[in-house]
């Protein structure tokens, strides 16, 4: 058993953060699940983006849409739901052989809407339908805007994974929101018990950010060069500790009678920024019960290759409310770091979301040349 099925062992899914066509093509992805490292998929657009414009492998397909006078957008939907049609029959097996609670794979609403609510919604209910896979998960950002979304999704029947989330505190909204989809279908009457969602907790970025602040302070306060690279971790573990919690509140445990699965805690942006850290420090600091680690392929290799699985999620939470106190003592506003993580999380999606469009209609133009 190597170390990324020794996770599972554990109680936690190791996802794989990247889709391209080539590794459908070249039969690396269904290797990976038929060996049992990898039990879900997670995409986004800039991962989109980096495929598409990295290859000439979607050329076909995007001259065949071109000529049928398709939009842009429309375009790159199609392209991205052949994929993860692909990806989610891969995983199937995963799907059914865990009961419909594992084997899931994700695909974003328009990050152009992540401040829209009602736009989001109709978004993901097209999405959901236009994919028609059981194992699908629509991811929604995690904005403000984002939570009537979630409900709203939940409570059509949707599986969610809310994507961006970097607080604790949004960390607890977004649970509430999920609840608040189970309950609303439960008033009339529908099922839950084919329900999943899980909530996207980033981890390496906030230590961008906050060890960066750090870095200004320890001219006036020389402990706070030590504190560096601890900050994601402890967020994380307090944000499990959270989750724990609110899966033991008398509200959950009238939703669980009812049949309903936890949302569980997702760990991404787990590979390391920071040369100077481990390469699976993010994944070797968050191990539990009921978690998810999506993680690139170099991540994922670097992990089974040399990670060590044990159980570490719910170790040092004292430490880490000391850690986040002492931050709040020097002055590190984490409500500020946090924001400004969730804008730029936003801005670089929408960014990469406007590149792909430009390449796909670059190509479109030539495409639809070469063929007439």
């Amino acid at each position: 058993m190597n170390p990324l099925q020794q996770l599972q062992a554990l109680g936690q899914s190791p996802w794989q953060d990247n889709i391209s066509r080539d590794q459908l093509l070249s039969g690396e992805l269904a290797h990976a699940v038929g060996a049992g490292d990898v039990t879900g998929l997670t995409s986004n657009p800039t991962i989109f983006q980096n495929a598409i414009a990295g290859s000439d492998d979607y050329d076909e397909s995007i001259g065949l849409y071109a000529q049928r006078d398709m939009g842009t957008e429309d375009i790159f939907y199609s392209l991205a739901s052949e994929d993860i049609q692909e990806a989610a029959d891969i995983f199937l097996p995963v799907y059914e052989r865990s009961s419909g609670s594992d084997g899931f794979v994700s695909l974003e609403v328009s990050p152009r809407l992540a401040y829209e609510t009602e736009a989001t919604v109709r978004d993901a209910l097209q999405l959901w339908q236009r994919v028609d896979r059981p194992n699908l998960m629509i991811k929604i950002p995690g904005t403000r805007a984002g939570l009537d979304a979630i409900t709203a999704a939940v409570s059509a029947g949707v599986n969610v994974n809310v994507t961006l989330i970097f607080s604790v505190q949004r960390y607890a909204e977004v649970m509430d929101a999920y609840m608040d989809g189970l309950e609303q279908r439960l008033g009339r009457g529908e099922e839950i018990v084919k329900l999943a969602s899980v909530a996207s907790f980033f981890v390496s970025r906030l230590d961008t950010l906050v060890d960066a602040r750090l870095d200004e302070l320890a001219a006036t306060h020389p402990e706070a060069s030590k504190m560096k690279g601890a900050t994601a971790i402890a967020n994380a573990r307090l944000a499990y500790d959270l989750f724990r919690q609110t899966t033991a509140s008398p509200r959950w445990d009238s939703l669980s009678a009812a049949g309903a699965r936890v949302q569980r805690p997702l760990w991404a942006s787990t590979s390391t920024k920071n040369p100077q850290y481990r390469d699976v420090f993010y994944v070797e600091s968050l191990i539990g019960r009921d978690t998810v680690n999506t993680m690139p392929p170099h991540t994922l290799e670097a992990f089974k290759q040399h990670g060590h699985a044990k159980r570490t999620i719910t170790l040092g939470l004292d430490d880490a409310r000391t850690h986040m106190a002492r931050l709040s003592q020097l002055g590190v506003d984490m409500s500020s770091i946090t924001d400004t993580l969730e804008s730029l999380g936003v801005a670089a999606f929408a960014d990469s979301f406007d590149e792909l469009l430009a390449v796909i209609e670059k190509r479109s133009q030539i495409l639809v040349q070469e063929r007439t």
